[in-house]
């Protein structure tokens, strides 16, 4: 279960001085990013895409150099010498991450191209080591082109939609794993590894597709919900020269998930990773494809659990490598050597690494880490032995860093809680060599419509620890007045949303809000990231007990407020948000009066198995871990007004949780308004959908707070 954004380039267009949800969404506060960029490996070069096609760039005086590949395109990238270009010339979404689309590959010293696949829709094309070849997938089965005289092998033959997978992963996958392609070739291309999916257990999610449809048709793919049958996954690694594949045994490993393969430095070695149901204990492994065999390297295990969704792994060239672990109770990274044994801890303390972004030459790491506080991110780099760390991004605020293949620039991202983005040009130390984009002009459209300073505090819990919170004040705001609450709430394992970052669309519709005389406060309880495993993993097998009770905590506490009217105290929230809405509008219906509560799980028995069986195992062994805190449970429990929405494609959280509960709070006679958005997945988008929506949320909210 993830969070869902929409990013839109947009013009920049005049607006009243009022906050509205109409100019929120026509982009009056949207930032302009920098997105798409290659570097190049000589490291003082990069290429974007841009309307004219891709385009080359100096880092150093950030002047184009030329036009590289002229044409338009959705996607490109190139092979290991940057002899050739892959081109994605049209694209079509299929889910979270994946998609089909058609390719061309561009010889970039003549400018001949070749039509991969004779201009199909095909996924996840990849070239081979030598550029020779190209791997991609086709109807679930996996097809090898030659560059040379374009022929093209198929590699399996029993993919089939609903069935089999070869080469790419299943739904439940793509989406708790956050990718999609699932092979890899070896470091000199004589083998291509992949994994296949037999889903033919796995029971089949079918969803109605109305819009202009006399009949309407469905949406079919096989959904593994908690505690029902998962595919059946089996590793194989396929010879070119000889054009046979053979399944490699993994009867002595972990073998339930292959969530990872990655290939090293080494043609003998492809690291696989796998895990076990419970996802807290994970091999990584290293595949000889020559001789058809896996040597387990080590095994990393938790008491509770293994983030599975969140696998750093770095090589060096003699093939040790850089591997990240919670296992001192705080995420930090590990330098190995090859054979799997660890050298030393690189970074250490009681702070998270957030994220890993490299190696250079000289054996620096490069990484992002919440060291100074769990809302700040820095850029920092540290030596292989763990000495020397040095922040390279002394600016306050989140901080994110997009480097050059050479670590001699990277591309600074910066912004706090109220300020947009600013992105940098910097140097490996840091020193700022450019500004590239200020977004002066969402800094001036928020000052011209008159946005209040969101302010950090803290508020306790009954367990007596303090659980970092942020609040938006309405406009003149007056001590002396008192003021409804709305709490915005997320939630979910890991997640963070009380952090130092520009958030332009929820936080422009929070000051919206303010502006209408309604305290807005965010609080992460536990469960949420950044302040260690204690606090993470505090919920595990029993979801949402103490996330509920926190928000609790925090709404007793605001009620204490000489400014707060207590009885008006709002939650809303989308995904794991609109399920935490519905428990306090069930279990704590004491304390809060109104909510909304956007495409919620209400009951995790219908989610999905990888999701939800790593914070609960399955519903078999932990029955009460499931219904103790399914709000579907709890309906005779509301006594508050409650909006309840939701998307009726939605193929992650399925409209089937709000019908349940909708059901449930009318078999217990409660009054709710609902709203169905008709064919639209769990972002509720497209069209005008998202400024009705806000519209219908707002209404809701100042007729039930503010009144």
């Amino acid at each position: 279960m993830k969070h869902f954004w929409l990013f839109l380039v947009l013009p920049v267009l005049v607006f009243s001085q009022k906050i509205t949800v109409e100019n929120i969404f026509s982009g009056k506060y949207y930032e302009k990013g920098i997105y798409g960029i290659q570097s190049m490996n000589d490291g003082i070069h990069y290429t974007i895409l841009g309307s004219n096609g891709i385009e080359k760039f100096s880092y150093k005086t950030q002047q184009s150099v030329g036009i590289i590949a002229s044409g338009s395109f959705s996607d490109y990238q190139f092979n290991a010498n940057e002899t050739l270009l892959l081109l994605e010339k049209e694209s079509e979404s299929i889910y979270r991450h994946s998609k089909l689309g058609t390719y061309e590959v561009l010889q970039l010293n003549n400018q001949q191209k070749t039509q991969l696949a004779n201009g199909e829709f095909i996924q996840e094309p990849m070239f081979s080591p030598d550029a020779t070849k190209i791997a991609f997938v086709k109807n679930n089965n996996i097809f090898i082109q030659n560059l040379q005289d374009n022929s093209i092998v198929q590699v399996t033959h029993d993919g089939k939609k609903n069935e089999v997978i070869n080469g790419i992963n299943d739904w439940v996958y793509e989406e708790e794993f956050g990718h999609v392609k699932a092979m890899e070739w070896n470091a000199d291309g004589s083998y291509l590894v992949y994994v296949r999916f037999d889903e033919s257990a796995v029971k089949q999610m079918n969803i109605p597709i109305y819009y202009k449809n006399l009949y309407p048709e469905e949406m079919k793919f096989k959904y593994p919900k908690a505690g029902e049958e998962n595919a059946k996954v089996s590793l194989h690694a396929y010879q070119v020269s000889t054009k046979i594949s053979q399944e490699i045994t993994l009867q002595n490993v972990e073998n339930y998930y292959i969530p990872v393969l990655k290939s090293s430095k080494d043609a003998n070695s492809v690291f696989v990773i796998t895990a076990n149901r419970h996802q807290n204990k994970m091999d990584v492994l290293s595949l000889n494809p020559s001789v058809k065999s896996v040597a387990k390297l080590f095994t990393e295990t938790d008491s509770k659990w293994i983030d599975t969704d969140k696998i750093d792994l770095e090589f060096l060239p003699n093939n040790s490598f850089i591997w990240a672990s919670e296992r001192s109770g705080y995420r930090h990274l590990y330098w190995y050597n090859a054979n799997g044994t660890v050298k030393n801890a690189i970074t250490k303390g009681n702070w998270d690494v957030s994220e890993m972004y490299g190696i250079d030459t000289s054996g620096k790491v490069y990484f992002q880490a919440a060291k100074t506080s769990p809302k700040n991110k820095d850029v920092y780099s540290i030596s292989l032995n763990g000495a020397n760390m040095f922040c390279i991004t002394p600016m306050d605020g989140t901080n994110s860093a997009s480097f050059s293949k050479s670590f001699a620039y990277f591309i600074n991202k910066n912004s706090t809680i109220n300020q947009p983005s600013t992105y940098t040009l910097r140097d490996k130390v840091g020193k700022e060599i450019s500004i590239l984009e200020k977004n002066s002009r969402v800094t001036d459209n928020m000052t011209a419509d008159g946005f209040t300073t969101i302010e950090f505090l803290e508020i306790p819990n009954e367990a007596n620890q303090m659980m970092p919170a942020w609040m938006i004040k309405p406009t003149a705001f007056n001590a002396e007045t008192k003021y409804p609450v709305l709490m915005y709430v997320y939630g979910g394992p890991g997640s963070q949303e009380v952090s130092n970052s520009f958030d332009g669309i929820n936080n422009s519709w929070f000051q919206m809000l303010a502006q209408n005389g309604i305290i807005v406060v965010c609080v992460d309880g536990r469960g949420t990231g950044y302040q260690g495993t204690a606090y993470k993993k505090a919920t595990y097998k029993n979801l949402g007990k103490l996330e509920i009770e926190d928000q609790i905590a925090a709404a007793k506490w605001l009620q204490n407020q000489s400014y707060v009217n207590p009885a008006k105290i709002g939650m809303f929230g989308w995904s794991f948000g609109g399920y935490m809405t519905l428990l306090a509008l069930t279990k704590g219906a004491d304390v809060f009066s109104t909510g909304v509560s956007v495409a919620p799980v209400t009951n995790w028995r219908f989610y999905d198995t990888v999701y939800t069986e790593r914070f609960l195992q399955t519903p078999q062994e932990n029955a009460d871990g499931y219904d103790a805190n399914s709000p579907i449970n709890f309906a005779n429990k509301l006594k508050g007004n409650l909006l309840l929405v939701h998307g009726t494609a939605d193929d992650n959280v399925h409209y089937q949780n709000s019908v349940e509960m909708s059901e449930a709070l009318i078999q217990a006679n409660k009054p709710f308004e609902q709203a169905y958005y008709p064919d639209k997945n769990h972002g509720i988008y497209g069209g005008k959908t998202r400024i009705h929506l806000y519209n219908k949320m707002t209404n809701f909210l100042l007729e039930h707070l503010k009144q």
